[in-house]
């Protein structure tokens, strides 16, 4: 696939401090990638960079074929966003406010508006006001607002925050439809790595504003096993040597190992008279390989357990 968005040497300087060294990333059309950093890693200011709020120090930003430093205008027009919690007029129902939206734009017609009404399901409530919304609604309204113009490029920044489980699953839901559907490349930053992990396609970290690794979620998911034996060291030392990338645990191991490998692992072990008390398997979370690409970064707030 062609890349819907380009990141190309993407650099800014603050004052003698080097914010974004160097960023290189290509997000591609219905796919959902997560933005993750620890606090102060530049993702916030490689956003703003990317939807025009903050000047470039060197590299180019190619949205849709459009370059923001040839085209700015262009570039931008291919991008819809939403930050947080997104600001609408409640004293007015959600359908005007997209019509008011709507009228800023060119070419957006009310069959458009009905058509993002639909995809984010709000049709029984969007001639309602917003004053009378939750919070996971409005948050659809933003969503089905940042849609309106057919953006190639959607930029998430927090857009769960707030939202109880319920809501959070919804949005999800409509994330992913309108992903699939439409064809559009979506970047969500944000803290809640097990909501990341629900959503996302793939993952780019972020770290002292250099891109540490970009990972499909398909492997981040891959099979690990715990082994609870004795003596462990000695355990260790033998799947070491036969290859395994082998990971301490109070009372065990984690081995990364497809299903059918398992047996073959318990029979090596016992041979060597090591005790196997049990074994089952053992997913690594977001979080833990998070902390892992980072070095032990910190995150602001987790809701991975």
């Amino acid at each position: 696939m062609e890349p819907v968005v380009e990141l190309k040497h993407l650099t800014k300087v603050i004052g003698n401090k080097k914010i974004i060294d160097d960023l290189n990333l290509s997000l591609y059309p219905g796919q959902i990638t997560g933005f993750l950093g620890p606090n102060g890693a530049g993702k916030t200011t490689t956003i703003r960079m990317m939807v025009g709020l903050m000047k470039r120090t060197g590299g180019d930003i190619v949205i849709d074929g459009k370059s923001l430093s040839e085209d700015f205008e262009g570039g931008l027009s291919k991008i819809g966003v939403i930050v947080e919690n997104p600001e609408m007029y409640k004293f007015m129902s959600g359908y005007k406010n997209l019509l008011h939206f709507a009228r800023m734009q060119k070419n957006i017609s009310k069959e458009r508006i009905d058509e993002v009404v639909r995809q984010v399901g709000l049709e029984q409530r969007i001639h309602e006001k917003v004053s009378t919304y939750s919070l996971g609604m409005r948050q659809r309204l933003g969503l089905a607002q940042a849609l309106l113009h057919r953006p190639k490029f959607l930029i998430l920044d927090e857009p769960t925050n707030g939202l109880d489980p319920a809501g959070i699953r919804e949005f999800r839901e409509h994330l992913r439809v309108i992903a699939e559907t439409e064809g559009v490349s979506v970047f969500v930053s944000s803290h809640m790595l097990s909501e990341i992990e629900l959503m996302c396609d793939r993952i780019a970290v972020i770290q002292n504003g250099r891109l540490v690794d970009i990972r499909d979620m398909s492997v981040t998911a891959q099979s690990h096993y715990y082994l609870e034996l004795s003596p462990a060291e000695k355990a260790k030392e033998l799947l070491i040597s036969k290859g395994f990338t082998v990971e301490s645990l109070p009372l065990g191991l984690v081995v990364p190992a497809e299903k059918n490998q398992v047996p073959s692992i318990i029979q090596l072990l016992t041979a060597n008279e090591i005790e196997v008390f049990a074994v089952q398997p053992h997913r690594k979370t977001l979080e833990d390989q998070f902390l892992e690409m980072t070095g032990g970064g910190q995150i602001a707030e987790s809701h991975t357990k």
